[in-house]
């Protein structure tokens, strides 16, 4: 008796290097084009807002961190714990990346590459550039998008996560 046959094609696991090297890609690329956009708006918005809406582009230079949090901090400061924070995260992506579902992957993805990007900016001249302004909300980059959204998914992949397997009172191993 031969078994049925489905017209479903057949899922390979991705292997772990291909993982990592798509990580690595998404990186790059949310860093360079918020690197890209950065260069556009100090050459594009010197002196001038641009309404679209919902949102303005308007050029801003931040020296501190999220929400200008360490403004009066001295740049030297600022840049070392930003490049310590990110080389963490870097860390923890790296470690995490063989065994992350493909939300944690992109998430972390989408951190890395918004903390990159801000850091590059603020290697140069100790400042962040900042573009877009909504409502009564700080002057925000593409970066600073990338990494709340990556948080927020980080979030949200860590509560979809099943609970861990622990000893039962009579030492079989069950769900919580």
């Amino acid at each position: 008796m031969t078994a049925p046959t489905t017209d479903r094609p057949v899922r390979r696991a991705v292997s772990p290097v291909r993982r990592r090297l798509a990580a690595g890609v998404g990186v790059v690329l949310v860093a360079a084009t918020d690197l890209g956009v950065k260069a556009w708006a100090v050459n594009g918005l010197q002196d001038r807002v641009i309404s679209l809406g919902v949102v303005d582009l308007r050029l801003a230079y931040n020296p501190g961190v999220a929400f200008s949090v360490g403004a009066g901090a001295p740049a030297w400061l600022v840049l070392t714990v930003t490049a310590i924070v990110t080389a963490a995260v870097g860390v923890v992506a790296w470690r995490t990346a063989a065994a992350s579902t493909n939300g944690r992957l992109a998430a972390l993805a989408l951190v890395l590459g918004g903390a990159t990007a801000n850091l590059a900016d603020r290697a140069a001249d100790g400042v962040v550039t900042d573009y877009l302004r909504s409502g009564g909300f700080p002057t925000f980059n593409l970066a600073d998008t990338a990494i709340v959204t990556g948080a927020a998914l980080l979030v949200l992949s860590t509560l979809r996560q099943p609970a861990p397997a622990t000893p039962s009172e009579n030492g079989t191993i069950g769900a919580r």
